[in-house]
């Protein structure tokens, strides 16, 4: 028997193992991401006299209000994400930070589209893109909310 007829006997068995992981990407993601958001934004909301003057350094309009609003931002949406709570909704300001960290403090570092692929900015926006589409998995209090808001329908 050659290795094609093998891998379809196979196929089977893959497939039920990849439905009974399913849980595991969206929950790995969102909580990979919130939990550096939260460590992020807390880090600036202790140090945010370094975040204004960053911010001012990078031409930021308003730093005394940008610094701390971005860093509010940045814990707040990744407890939401670690939580699973809100979690379409906590990507979309999370975006709009990393855009504004690409556009402000790494614009000159883009020389290429292969360059700003290698911005771990970047995989954090493509990462909450995901989790806004696809949702933050059964593992999250979203889901939990969700299944009670059904059954009280039914």
């Amino acid at each position: 028997m050659t290795i094609l007829p093998r891998l379809f006997l196979v196929r089977p068995l893959i497939l039920r193992t990849a439905s009974a992981l399913n849980w595991l990407p969206p929950t790995l993601a969102r909580v990979t991401v919130g939990w550096v958001f939260v460590l992020s934004g807390w880090g600036k909301l202790h140090g945010l006299p370094d975040v204004v003057d960053f911010f001012r350094s990078l031409g930021i309009p308003a730093p005394e209000l940008q610094a701390p609003f971005a860093s509010g931002v940045e814990f707040v949406c990744g407890l939401l994400l670690l939580a699973g709570l809100m979690t379409r909704i906590a990507c979309v300001p999370l975006i709009i930070v990393m855009i504004v960290a690409i556009a402000t403090a790494r614009h000159e570092e883009i020389t290429s589209l292969g360059a700003l692929f290698g911005f771990v900015e970047y995989l954090y926006i493509v990462l909450m893109l995901w989790i806004g589409v696809a949702g933050p998995g059964p593992l999250s209090l979203d889901a939990i909310l969700v299944k009670r808001v059904h059954a009280r329908e039914f």
